[in-house]
């Protein structure tokens, strides 16, 4: 047997290491802590159901990543007395809006948790490693070593920031802080996309925060280019250095462009496919985030940098596949009938397909890092 779940969570403030806390809720048989989950739906993907299953039985809006993190097994008991083996797949669930009332909402309880006390209040093992999983103890622990994320999250004025930055600059300079620095715009600025293209109200923010987040964006991958020209030591080959920041900067540059597309040809509404897209975004700027702290220790940390960047790899295929279905619902639809609705959605798709590809190149940059360093 095989259902689908959703693990709903939120970044408790803006910093790369942030908390992430997750929601969970109360089964109606046990009243056992669960996240929530469901059977497969006939003509819904696995995701969209997943983001169903969320919203009936925890009232929480949000975007579902169509790439799973993983699946766990447990055992249900069904009304004819057999007890059988249930593989879920766990979808990432980024949560928007909580609803104040919901189909479930007198037959459960919700309540977040922080990440370590939701796996400990889960019952199966391997749900309890995904969630553990969720946030890399690794890279929590990084983080704060460094404690750069948190001011840089809190400063969303430019120069400010890179004053910052600069008196911290020593002769080898601090490549891992700024590299960590650019993450924080991937993460956010992958939110705000996200937010974007589920249309409705305060669009135009959503836009502004974008473009606000890839100026910050091109400041940090300035400071790093004027890094390596003035430092002697530094941690990696100056070319992977620069291949590294500049395919983050890439990945960036293409979310502006897709919501300057969306600002000038005034789209208000979006295709499914193109919130699948912009949700493998989100998911994929996390772990690249995730990655950032790891590097500081790759002969430590080469195996977790391994698993991410496989992950990212597994999720730009997965993007592929919904580009390519989208373009064919697209042309189905408009191709004939509406040949410039076609033309304009159609490139929305392929910045989308592009901040993807940036976010693989940033993936196989770091897999060069751990060939040449692990």
């Amino acid at each position: 047997m095989r259902q689908i779940a959703a693990l709903p969570y939120r970044t408790e403030g803006t910093g790369i290491d942030a908390p992430v806390s997750i929601l969970l809720v109360t089964s109606r048989g046990t009243g056992r802590w669960v996240i929530p989950k469901g059977n497969s739906i006939a003509g819904l993907a696995p995701h969209v159901a997943a983001a169903q299953e969320a919203e009936e039985e925890a009232g929480v809006i949000g975007s579902a990543c169509p790439t799973p993190i993983g699946t766990y097994r447990y055992r249900k008991q069904r009304g004819n007395g057999a007890s059988l083996w249930v593989d879920v797949s766990v979808f990432p669930f980024a949560v928007t809006r909580e609803l104040d009332t919901w189909k479930e909402a007198h037959e459960r309880e919700r309540r977040w948790f922080k990440l370590s006390e939701a796996a400990s209040k889960v019952d199966e093992d391997d749900l309890k490693d995904l969630i553990r999983s969720f946030g890399a103890s690794e890279f929590n622990a990084a983080a704060r070593r460094t404690g750069v994320l948190d001011r840089v999250a809190k400063n969303t004025g430019v120069s400010g920031m890179f004053a910052w930055f600069q008196r911290l600059l020593p002769a080898q300079g601090n490549f891992f802080e700024l590299f960590e620095a650019h993450a924080v715009t991937l993460v956010t600025g992958s939110d705000a996309l996200a937010r974007l293209l589920q249309g409705g109200g305060g669009m135009g923010d959503h836009i502004r925060e974008i473009v606000e987040r890839e100026h910050e964006a091109d400041n940090i991958t300035r400071e790093v280019l004027q890094a390596v020209r003035r430092t002697f030591l530094t941690p990696f080959d100056r070319s992977a250095i620069i291949s590294l920041i500049s395919a983050m900067d890439d990945a960036i540059d293409q979310m502006q462009q897709t919501a300057g597309a969306v600002d000038l040809y005034e789209v208000k509404e979006f295709d499914q496919e193109m919130k699948d897209m912009a949700a493998i975004i989100r998911d994929a700027a996390r772990l690249t985030a995730e990655a950032m702290p790891l590097l500081r220790s790759i002969a430590k940390n080469g195996p977790r940098l391994h698993e991410l960047t496989e992950r990212l790899v597994r999720m730009e295929g997965h993007a592929d596949e919904i580009h390519a279905a989208g373009l064919k619902r697209l042309f189905r639809e408009h191709g004939e009938s509406n040949t410039l609705t076609f033309i304009i959605k159609r490139e929305i798709y392929q910045h989308l397909e592009r901040v993807v590809d940036r976010l693989e190149d940033v993936a196989n940059e770091i897999d060069g890092l751990v060939i040449d360093h692990a």
